[in-house]
């Protein structure tokens, strides 16, 4: 049974609040580097508005970074900068009065979110982000502090990856008691070596599939479209080298539920 929205919001006041969660000790702290997901979905600040709807849709997420032709991250776009648009009637109207209260330029910024065409017009340039090396526990600082759901991993400007909510939870899910300093490089090796391999196979979807290691288990997160996929990716985790278990959290995507979560 997945959190709700309340539960996940006093989870993470309590990783903020305390600061120690998923952690042994400052050498052994886990980083944004140790949980992000490597393959992200991205779209080009000319893109058009429909195709971005489009793009979240079709692969169920929230939110998309916006990068330039050479890799720099330069916003992102929510289901929030779409949902005051005049094709579906839902541009916010101000009174006269109101509208003098609050200026010419907040109400021109207003009209150009909602008559934009393309993303470089209603994305948010403003983006909190982070570094491969960030710790957890400021991941999770930034997510409540600021309200957001997930953080973009930047390195020298360029988008290396993404961490959310959902990937802090996973590994929570997935932490043990006692993690050493010395075994927390062998599991990011690990990690690594997975993930490269599956992203060579035409079969692996990475841009769902998500992997924690701890001490030598590895952990799969996310979906796939079959059971093959699934076992699939199980054997590859196996036959990594320096692996001791899997623990296949994988969930088989349907053709029905996907249209449904499309539609929901």
């Amino acid at each position: 049974m997945g959190l709700g929205e309340t539960q996940k919001d006093a989870f993470f006041a309590w990783l903020y609040q305390k600061g120690q969660a998923l952690k042994i000790d400052r050498s052994g702290d886990m980083k944004a580097a140790d949980v992000m997901v490597s393959t992200v979905i991205t779209v080009g600040p000319e893109c058009s508005v429909q195709d971005v709807a489009e793009t979240l849709l079709e692969n169920r997420i929230s939110a998309v970074p916006v990068v330039a032709n050479g890799g720099d991250l330069v916003g992102i776009v929510s289901e929030g900068d779409l949902i005051r648009r005049t094709e579906m009637d839902t541009e916010r109207r101000r009174s006269r009065w109101l509208a003098l209260l609050i200026g010419a330029q907040p109400l021109a910024a207003e009209f150009v979110k909602s008559n934009g065409r393309r993303v470089a017009d209603v994305m948010t340039r403003d983006v909190v982000v982070a570094t491969p090396d960030t710790p957890l526990r400021h991941i999770a600082a930034l997510l409540e502090k600021n309200g957001i759901k997930r953080v973009p991993i930047v390195s020298h400007g360029k988008l290396v990856g993404i961490v959310s909510r959902a990937n802090l939870v996973q590994a929570l899910a997935s932490a043990r008691k006692e993690i050493k300093a010395a075994t927390a490089t062998s599991d990011r090796m690990i990690r690594e070596e997975l993930l490269s391999r599956l992203r060579a196979e035409p079969w692996a979807r990475t841009r769902r599939l998500n992997v924690i290691v701890h001490d030598g288990t590895v952990e799969l997160w996310g979906g796939v479209r079959s059971p093959a996929e699934k076992q699939a990716i199980r054997l590859a985790a196996e036959l990594t080298p320096g692996v001791r278990a899997v623990s296949d959290n994988l969930i088989i995507e349907s053709s029905a539920s996907t249209l449904y979560l499309a539609i929901a």
